[in-house]
């Protein structure tokens, strides 16, 4: 398994941030890999949820089922990814002084064997985890600040 984490200092407070990174249909808008989110429920997530994911890798699409092992609204989630990627996404929320949250997201995955799965690794392998994850939570630290103003 491949493990990254990645942390970011939000000027806004944990409600607006929880808000904004338990949604997982706002996953296409912090990365454009994932075309679609579907299975959502409208009462937002809890333990036991699931919900696919589309994602898209140099022409090649693929889904990926994904499931809530444990949440605490506005502190932590631990969700589990299956599908042509394996894995367990971790997020924390701590308040800190000033109306601001550190956000932080702990992603362990590895990817399935086959054609994809390769083609998906090598893809990630290029573009660097660490940067990709890093791209997503600056993407939710823009729209948890703008949704607060």
């Amino acid at each position: 398994m491949s493990v990254v984490e990645v942390s970011e200092v939000i000027d806004a407070r944990p409600e607006a941030v929880w808000d904004v990174v338990a949604n997982p249909e706002n996953l296409p808008v912090w990365d454009r890999h994932i075309y679609e989110v579907e299975g959502v429920p409208k009462t937002g997530l809890e333990r036991g949820t699931e919900y696919t994911t589309g994602v898209k890798f140099m022409g090649a699409r693929a889904h990926a089922s994904a499931r809530v092992l444990e949440i605490e609204p506005e502190r932590y989630s631990k969700i589990e990814l299956r599908g042509l990627v394996e894995g367990i996404v971790e997020t924390w929320l701590e308040p800190l002084d000033g109306g601001r949250t550190r956000l932080r997201h702990r992603v362990a995955y590895r990817f399935k064997g086959g054609p994809i799965g390769e083609l998906a690794a090598r893809a990630i392998q290029m573009l660097g985890a660490t940067a990709l994850l890093r791209k997503g939570i600056q993407a939710q630290k823009r729209q948890a600040e703008n949704s607060g103003r």
